[in-house]
């Protein structure tokens, strides 16, 4: 399970880099606290949001995405999983 830290900001940060999305903090009205920027891959996040609360958002972000393993090293593979399995957990708990 993923902790809500600021390391674990980065590391998601980190993986999204790596898929090749640039995250930015900006103000605006975002009915799910994110949006995603047609055509390019660009995830704009609240900047009022908490740490817990762009963690769970960049989760729920790598959720909507489809990744191939390849694109991935190692270290970046087992951080998704866990990514997806987390928001897969929350998902599930929401729904009842």
């Amino acid at each position: 399970m993923l902790k809500y830290t600021k390391y674990t900001l980065q590391k998601l940060e980190s993986l999204m880099e790596e898929l090749q999305y640039k995250v930015r903090y900006e103000k605006g009205n975002f009915q799910s606290g994110y949006c995603m920027v047609q055509d390019q891959k660009i995830a704009v996040i609240s900047k009022f949001f908490d740490t817990q609360a762009r963690v769970q958002t960049l989760m729920d972000i790598l959720a909507s995405l489809e990744v191939e393993d390849e694109q991935l090293s190692a270290k970046s593979r087992e951080l998704y999983r866990k990514a997806l399995e987390q928001a897969d957990a929350k998902t599930e708990e929401s729904s009842k």
